[in-house]
């Protein structure tokens, strides 16, 4: 695991800096707009006791509101991104920071505040020099508590495009990659210890320093946001992608394609955006141009009322007519390969039985043990339909973790399960996935999903990636899957290797 751990360092080192960058930055601006808003709030309602607590019940009450609730609630508003990230930070912030500074305030001994009355000192005297001095330690206190909480909560942004170190939290999750989970809990707790660390030296200042230092804090953040936003080029465009490594190959193969043509547009990528609907609310708000999404995914999760046929090309139209019509989106025609669920048995399995197709499985299945993820077990249409169709009769089915099922299968505990027919894990543990031979589960094609106005504002685009039409075999992206996830090469270096191998790029 440690030497996993390291390789992955050693080989993703630009992608760390970038998550730790996303991270810090979210984690600061957050900290920053609770404390101006929490301290001063505080502060104005020491001496209203009733008001005071009315504002921690509210306070509390937004505390236990599961936080990707509240992401969900804030993206019809304000998008998908950073903001909604910030937002949902500030609110899980506000509550430690006005609960700690409010008791530090009202907890002053009265006899203190009663000798500063009688030797006639202002209420501004009081406060800058008697109750804010006194309430310093609760105050930092908070602050602490309220940066621990947000450094942690702050991963979750990584599943609305917010980016940061929770990227290779969900990306370890999704493949099963213990390093990468590692890697961003480890360096996440890192950044608690570093920031309260530094809460504590800041806590050694006087308050007009601390105000300076505020001050100064914002102004580097809004500098830092504005030339951003600023600096950004007339001719670009934003390509997103999913959580995980074929994503993240797909979209920067998008990324040389358009450059190779048109050298003065350049082309932002969002690499583990999120999930499907948070992605496609982002292209269709416009935080979001392209984007590379499956044909059966359109049909069954993104376009209603559409079903969903089990020819390729038929698919592959209805998805089409769908998004043009139902969300005024450009679907480009899909690649080769297939990402679909198989059913996958060990090689030496294959080689016994002479299994080749789901419907030799289906002869044999009486001797077979079977374990499928907890979802494909249950739906409708994946287990118990296919089930069905082949007439299936496993000696035992076992239901599990998507994370455990290729362990068990190459353990020798299971014999037979589910699997999407491009994951890495087929090369890694030398598995077979077994021909749908009576095309039971429908066709994903990968294909770019584009906005119309992209298209209209810069036509190459589209000629770009029209050239990978029909390229990119199953066994094409198993490999690259395979170099990326397992062998933790960087994503757009594969990309780039295939584009030349096959003679894509100019």
């Amino acid at each position: 695991m440690l030497n996993d751990l390291l390789h992955l360092v050693t080989t993703h080192t630009n992608d760390i800096v970038v998550a730790l960058e996303e991270h810090i930055l979210l984690s600061l601006a957050a900290i920053l707009i609770a404390a101006v808003i929490a301290v001063p709030l505080a502060i104005s309602l020491m001496n209203h006791r009733r008001a005071g607590e009315v504002v921690l019940q509210i306070a509390g009450v937004i505390q236990t509101i599961p936080s990707l609730a509240v992401l969900g609630v804030l993206i019809p508003f304000v998008g998908i991104g950073t903001i909604p990230a910030i937002i949902a930070l500030v609110l899980y912030a506000i509550m430690p920071i006005f609960q700690n500074t409010y008791a530090g305030l009202t907890e002053i001994d009265d006899n203190l505040l009663e000798a500063a009355e009688a030797f006639g000192f202002s209420r501004r005297f009081k406060l800058f020099k008697i109750q804010l001095p006194l309430a310093m330690p609760m105050i930092l206190s908070g602050l602490r508590i309220a940066m621990v909480m947000i450094i942690g909560t702050a991963t979750l942004a990584a599943l609305i495009g917010g980016g940061g170190l929770g990227s290779f939290i969900m990306i370890g999750i999704q493949t099963n990659d213990n390093a990468q989970l590692l890697l961003g809990a480890i360096l996440s707790a890192l950044l608690a210890l570093v920031f309260s660390w530094l809460i504590k030296l800041i806590g050694r200042l006087s308050l007009k320093k601390m105000g300076i230092l505020v001050a100064v804090f914002f102004v580097l953040l809004g500098g830092y946001f504005g030339g951003k936003a600023f600096m950004q080029p007339k001719g670009q465009i934003t390509v997103a992608g999913k959580l995980g490594g074929e994503p993240e190959i797909l979209i920067n193969m998008y990324k040389d394609l358009i450059e190779a043509d048109n050298p003065r547009l350049d082309v932002q990528l969002k690499p583990d955006f999120g999930g499907t609907t948070f992605i496609y609310k982002a292209v269709k708000s416009g935080d979001v141009d392209i984007y590379p999404e499956f044909t059966g995914t359109v049909l069954q999760n993104l376009i209603k009322g559409k079903t969903v046929s089990h020819q390729p090309k038929k698919a592959y139209q209805d998805a089409k007519e769908a998004l043009d019509k139902q969300a005024n989106l450009a679907y480009l025609p899909p690649m080769r390969y297939q990402n679909t669920y198989a059913l996958a048995v060990r090689q030496s399995d294959a080689k016994k039985y002479n299994l080749k197709t789901t419907s030799d499985l289906a002869k044999m299945s009486p001797q077979l043990t079977a374990g499928f993820d907890h979802d494909f077990y249950e739906l409708k249409d994946s287990y118990p339909g296919i089930k069905k169709a082949y007439q299936l009769q496993f000696k035992d089915v076992k239901s599990m973790s998507s994370s455990l099922r290729y362990k068990a299968l190459a353990n020798g505990q299971i014999d037979v399960t589910d699997a999407y027919t491009t994951d890495p894990q087929l090369k890694a543990d030398k598995l077979v996935t077994l021909v749908d031979d009576k095309n039971y589960f429908p066709p994903f094609q990968g294909a770019p999903l584009v906005r119309k106005d992209i298209l209209t504002k810069y036509p190459s685009v589209k000629k770009s990636l029209l050239r990978l039409k029909d390229k990119v075999t199953n066994q094409d992206m198993i490999d690259m899957n395979y170099q990326v996830t397992v062998e933790h090469k960087s994503a757009d270096k594969v990309a780039r290797q295939y584009l030349e191998k096959h003679d894509l790029l100019k």
